[in-house]
Formats: structure tokens, sequence, C-alpha cells
């Protein structure tokens, strides 16, 4: 995933200390200029110990909608002190929450999920204003948090233990999930319900508290959910919420008091997390970059395959982790271009607030220049551009970040536009000889979110999922995203870490196994003492 989080323009910053992610996170910035179009802008506040405070900083960032560049909000960058207050706070509400009855833990999900439903057009209607996407894809993105949400509601299934009687004579051992304490989660631009959704319910609902560290370019749907779980039941100080950009991140990586860090966003970030908080002996899941891949075999289903190709590579404009950016044709592959060309052409680009969008404006005017600079660098490159979406302008929307759908073809792995992750509404396409061969040009990618096959044979299709090199696979599906019973399983160069998100890994990653064994019996007197090493043989 492209760097979600970043080094801002920071209005009235007396003075920015150097960061060591300083020059890694300029190359990645999607920092926006500051517009005057809204004097009074509401500030986004702190939430801290239940109660939302205002930030006593007067160092600033501007949340931008990008299809107007209007500030919406602005968003005061944490103190430390602020910073330190919420950490306490969850300290200081974890011993209570984590002895509450996992039943009324989970009571306060069902309701969450209730009030989450209710206000689902509110919510919506918040991404769209802050990321751009259209306001269909936002309530996708509602629903797709919701669902880790009603997973959440069996948490007592979930963190089930094991026992077993009589592992020696009259000995019983039984093992226990328990809380970690106080969590963190770092969150992305691209989903802003989704990925807070991802984290603190179920890190909640396993008894933990969270201090939770939204995007500052679209923080207004966190506030929104905590408001939401806090009318649900969820006691002051189990969830908190703070601000920021590289400090906040490495005071977050740093406190002693902070047990483990879910994050979401770029390699560069996610790898700087990953190694600083482990050093602390924190527990870590980053989910970092992707280059998906999508195979299409000549025996593919045309029609479903063009439309599943357009719908994966251009919906979100492109700002997906599981985007399928790329496409291997094996065989002939210009009959299908053609198509994908005409397809794509065909869609809306337009503010995600219009009805008739199918896609909307990318975040910032930085990320705009990012994409045209890799477009720009494919062509120069040797690739051919079946279709230029960077010059087009939206009417009523012309100083918006849009870039219409582009097509890349004859693209070769030695390019900057394939080894980089464009996150864009850009599709590249690449030529194979075989199965075998395509199969190997996504194995030599560094990344492994997910990969997808278009076929009707079953024993292409089982080839591909058993050779194939990528944590979450798709057959006929183009963006193979599991359901919250299952967990999100990107691998190689996407993540680090032992433990997935949601599913049976979150909940393992949010808990600790504590192992007991007793024994109750009337030990014989005068038995005596034995040092030897105790089994559960007779000698």
């Amino acid at each position: 995933m492209l760097m979600r989080f970043s080094l801002q323009r920071v209005k009235n910053l007396k003075a920015l200390r150097p960061h060591v992610l300083a020059s890694a996170y300029s190359r990645f910035s999607t920092a926006t200029e500051p517009s005057l179009n809204h004097r009074n802008p509401p500030r986004v506040p702190n939430l801290i110990g239940g109660a939302f405070v205002d930030s006593k900083s007067t160092a600033i960032i501007d949340v931008i909608n990008p299809a107007t560049q209007e500030v919406v909000s602005q968003v005061p960058l944490t103190t430390n002190e602020e910073f330190k207050a919420a950490v306490a706070s969850a300290k200081q509400a974890f011993p209570l929450w984590r002895s509450t009855p996992i039943t009324t833990r989970q009571r306060i999900m069902f309701k969450l999920q209730e009030l989450i439903r209710r206000d689902m057009d509110k919510l919506a209607k918040n991404i769209t204003t802050e990321q751009g996407k259209t306001l269909k894809d936002a309530h996708g993105d509602v629903f797709r948090g919701l669902e880790v949400v009603e997973h959440a509601c069996g948490m007592a299934t979930l963190q089930m233990g094991e026992y077993v009687p009589n592992v020696s004579s009259g000995i019983d051992t039984y093992s226990v999930r328990e809380p970690l304490g106080v969590c963190a989660g770092i969150c992305p631009f691209n989903f802003p319900a989704m990925i807070p959704l991802w984290m603190f319910p179920v890190a909640v609902t396993c008894g933990n508290t969270f201090v939770l560290k939204p995007s500052e370019k679209d923080p207004g749907a966190s506030r929104m959910l905590a408001e939401l779980a806090m009318e649900a039941g969820l006691p002051h100080g189990v969830l908190n919420i703070v601000h920021g950009t590289n400090d906040i991140v490495n005071a977050i990586c740093d406190d002693d008091d902070i047990r483990a860090i879910s994050f979401v966003g770029s390699n560069t970030a996610g790898m700087h997390i990953y190694g600083r908080a482990s050093a602390k002996g924190k527990r870590v899941q980053s989910n970092m970059g992707a280059k998906n891949h999508g195979i299409v075999m000549p025996d593919a289903n045309k029609d479903s395959t063009l439309n599943a190709l357009v719908a994966a590579g251009f919906g979100a404009a492109g700002q997906r982790c599981m985007a399928l950016s790329t496409v291997v044709f094996v065989g002939d592959s210009e009959s299908w271009e053609n198509q994908l060309v005409e397809r794509a052409k065909a869609l809306k680009v337009n503010a995600g607030t219009e009805p008739d969008a199918d896609l909307g404006p990318v975040i910032s005017k930085q990320a705009k220049e990012r994409i045209c600079r890799l477009i720009q660098s494919g062509a120069e490159s040797g690739a051919k551009l079946l279709l230029d979406g960077r010059n087009i302008v939206v009417p009523g929307y012309e100083q918006g970040n849009f870039i219409g759908p582009t097509i890349l073809s004859g693209v070769t792995s030695d390019m900057e536009c394939y080894k980089e992750e464009i996150f864009g509404p850009v599709l590249i396409c690449m030529k194979a000889n075989s199965l075998e061969e395509a199969i190997n040009i996504v194995n030599r990618n560094k990344y492994g979110n997910g990969a997808s096959i278009f076929t009707t044979s079953g024993a292409a299709a089982r080839k591909f999922q058993t050779e194939v090199e990528a944590g979450q696979v798709g057959i006929n599906v183009p963006i193979p995203v599991p359901l919250p019973f299952f967990s999100f399983t990107g691998s190689k160069a996407s993540f680090a870490g032992d433990l997935n998100f949601y599913g049976k890994a979150g909940v393992n990653f949010y808990t600790q196994i504590k192992t007991v064994t007793q024994q109750w019996k009337d030990l014989p007197s005068g038995s005596g003492v034995s040092l030897a090493m105790p089994t559960s043989q007779k000698l």
C-alpha cells in the first residue's frame, strides 16, 4: 500500500525536528496546499478518556476535499503530553475492562454494528467528502468494516482455550487466551472506516484497550465510529484517538505501555514501524505495499473477465492495496486489450458525490503528480499508452485531483511503472507465452498480497493456486479479500509480522496464551522429595 500517512504541509509549526523517516516519506508525500475558501474550518479533536478535547497544538494539517480543494477541517498535531494522557487513559481503563464479562463486551459490539448500520449514509458521505471515493464505494468501505464488527460479536467462541484432563495422575492442564493491555493502530487514508474497524473492534472485544491514530488526510470517519462505540456502551478510556505524523508514530512505537501495534500503509513506513516497535518488544502486524497480478488464460470467459479487470483495476481510483493493477495475458493479448480500452473509456470520472460517478479523484495533487510521473516513465521506457487519463478535466470540479482510467501495454518487469506501486487508476498489461511463464512473473515480484487467474480450466486453476506465491488467491475472482472469519493473509514484502489481521490470526494477535497446570489430589505422607525432572511416567 502506497504511503497512507506522511509528512504533511504543517502550518504554524515553528521547528520541525529531523526525522528518521523524513527523507523517505518525502518521496511519497501526499501533502496538499492549504485552501483559503473555508475561513473557519472545524478542528478535529483528540479522544482522551471518553471526552473529545481540542488539542493545544498550534501545528495543524488541512483536511482537503480532493474533488474541490475545499478545507473540510483541520487536524492539530497531538502534543506529547496529550499522547501520554491518551495512553494513560487506556492503561487506567484496562484492569476493569479486561475483567468485564466477554458476553458484555460482545453485546457492545452487537450494539455498535446496529449503530453503524443506522449511520451508514452519514459515514459514507464523510468518507466521500474527505477521501474522494464515490458514495457507493464509501458504503462498501463501511460495510466491509462492519463485517469485522459482526465477527467480533462471536468473540467468546473465538477466544476459547484448550483443556486436557489427567495429563498425569491427578494433574490437568488447560490454556486460556488473555488480552495484552494497551494496543495501538495506525491507519491509512484509503479506507477511512474499514481499516479502523479491522483494528479496534477485535482488540477491545478481546479485552484490550486501544489508541487509534487515523490518517491525517481523512480522520472524520474514525471520530464518528468512536462516537458510535461510546454510544454502544464502550466505557471511557477503552478507545482513544490521537492525530499526527512522524512524531506521534514514533511515540507509539516507543511507548513502554503499548503492547501491540497494527499498521496499514507503505513499505517505507511499515518496515520502520515494524523494526522500531519490535526492538521495543512489541507485537507488530504491518500490512504494506502490493502489486497484484491477474493472469488471463485464452479460455477465460471474455465478458466477465473484462468486467472484472475494469472494476478491480479502476475502482476507488486504484487506491486499494488489493487493486488488480497488473494483467498478464497468456498468448494473444491484442483483442483483450482493445476491448479493455473500450470498457475503460465508458467509465465516468466525477466527484464522488455525483450519482453517475464510477471513480472519483485521487487523494491529493502530489499523489496525482506521482501517478502521472510513473505513467510517463512507462511510456518513455517503451510501453504503449493505450489509454491516457492524465489530462482529464471534470466540469464543475476543475481543481480536483482527477486522473482518468489509463492503460499501458507491453510493460516489462524492469520498468519503473511495474516495480513501483502506482496507487492510481492505471492498469498495466504484460504478456506470457505459457501459464508457467505467467506464474514466474508473479513470483518474481517482491510483493505477495494477492493474485488471480481467469480461466475455465480446473487444471490450470489448480496449478496456479498451488504454485503462485501470494497470500490471497482468486480463481475468477479479481479481488480475493477474505471475509472476517478468515484472515487478511498478505505475504512476502506485503506483510511484516507473524499474525495477520482479523479472523483467528487477528484474535491471536491481540491475545496471549496462559497455560495452567493444576494438581488436586491427596498426596501420601512420607513420600519424600524427588529432585528428578517431573514427567508423566511412573518409574
